[in-house]
C-alpha cells in the first residue's frame, strides 16, 4: 500500500478528474451565500496538517478499477450511479457527495477506456461544478477531448491533480473544507461500492483483502468528517450511518509488513514513499454484513 503525500491528488487520481483552471475568470470573483458557509473557528478543527496525514492513507479508487481490470473482470456499467438524477439534487451537500461518487465512476470508465460513456459523466461533473459555484476551475471542451483521446490520459491527470489542489484551496479558504470532506467520501463510498458488487459476482481473494483493508481508510473519514458532524441533519446522517459501517469492519483483522522504500519523482522532486504489506482476515459473513452496509449507504445518497 503506497502512501499518498498531496491532499487532493487524491480526489484527483480518483476523479481521474477532469479539470482545467478557465483563465477567464477568477475564484475571488465568487461569494458564497452566508447559509453556505460554516464559521472556520467553529468547524475547522482538523489543521491542514492533520488533514493531510489523514487523506494521505486513503488509497485511490482507480486503484480499486485497476484491480478490477487486473483480474479480468469485464466492465459493467450497471453498478455505476445514474447521471440522470443529478440535476433534481437540491442542497450542496449532496452535490458534493455526488460530484465524488460520479468521480470515481469516471475513473471505472477510463480504466476500462468507456470514452462516449465518460465524456456524459463528465459533462455532468461539470454541471455539479457549476452548482457548487467551482465550475470556473472546469473548462469542458478541453477537457472532453482529452477524455476522447486515449493518448492524453497522462496530460489530463496531470492538469486534474493542479486544478483540484486548487478548488481544495479555495473551498477552504472560503469556509467550504465541508464540501471537500463530503467530495472525497462520495468517490471513496463508489469505489467501496463497485468492489463490494463486484466481489459477490467473481470472487477473488486479492480483492476481498482490498475490501478489508478499507478497515483503516473508513476510520481516517470519520476523522475527516467529525468537525462537520453536526453542521446539519444530512451530515449527521451521513457520519452515523459511517460509523455503522465502522462497527461492520470490527472482526477484520490486518497487519502489515514493512517493504522496501521506492523513491518517485512527483512534482519535479524526488520523493521517498514507503510501501507495505497488508496481511487481512475476516470470514465471508462478515463480508457479507460489509457488502449490505455499504450498498445500504451509497444506495440511499443515489437515491436522494
Amino acid at each position: 500500500m503506497k502512501k499518498i503525500l498531496s491532499i487532493f491528488q487524491i480526489l484527483l487520481i480518483l476523479l481521474l478528474a477532469f479539470s482545467c483552471r478557465n483563465a477567464g475568470k477568477k475564484g475571488t470573483e465568487f461569494a458564497f451565500p452566508e447559509s453556505d458557509s460554516i464559521p472556520f473557528k467553529e468547524s475547522e478543527k482538523l489543521s491542514q496538517e492533520a488533514i493531510e496525514d489523514i487523506v494521505q492513507n486513503i488509497g485511490s479508487p482507480v486503484e480499486m478499477a485497476a484491480l478490477l481490470l487486473d483480474l479480468e473482470v469485464p466492465f459493467i456499467a450497471e453498478h455505476m450511479a445514474s447521471i440522470e438524477e443529478a440535476e433534481n439534487l437540491s442542497t450542496n451537500h449532496q452535490k458534493a457527495l455526488r460530484l465524488g461518487i460520479y468521480g470515481a465512476d469516471l475513473g471505472y470508465l477510463n480504466i476500462y477506456e468507456k470514452t462516449s460513456t465518460a465524456v456524459e459523466t463528465l459533462s455532468t461533473i461539470n454541471k455539479l461544478a457549476d452548482g457548487l459555484r467551482v465550475g470556473q476551475f472546469f473548462d469542458f471542451e478541453t477537457l472532453k477531448n482529452l477524455a476522447l483521446n486515449r493518448n492524453s490520459i497522462d496530460s489530463l491527470l496531470f492538469i486534474s491533480v493542479h486544478s483540484y489542489n486548487e478548488i481544495d484551496q479555495y473551498l477552504r479558504e472560503n469556509d467550504r473544507g465541508y464540501l471537500s470532506a463530503l467530495m472525497i467520501t462520495g468517490v471513496w463510498l463508489e469505489a467501496q461500492y463497485l468492489a463490494c458488487q463486484v466481489v459477490n459476482e467473481y470472487p477473488h481473494i486479492d480483492l476481498k483483502n482490498r475490501i478489508g483493508e478499507q478497515k483503516i481508510i473508513i476510520n481516517d473519514l470519520l476523522l475527516l468528517l467529525r468537525p462537520y458532524n453536526e453542521s446539519n441533519d444530512e451530515y449527521r446522517e451521513l457520519y452515523n450511518d459511517l460509523e455503522h459501517l465502522k462497527r461492520e469492519y470490527s472482526d477484520v483483522n490486518i497487519s502489515f509488513t514493512p517493504g522496501e522504500p521506492e523513491t518517485i519523482e512527483k512534482d519535479g522532486r524526488l520523493v521517498v514513499v514507503q510501501n507495505e504489506e497488508s496481511n487481512v482476515s475476516y470470514s465471508d459473513e462478515v463480508l457479507e454484513e460489509i457488502i449490505s452496509k455499504t450498498e445500504q449507504i451509497r444506495n440511499k445518497i443515489v437515491s436522494l
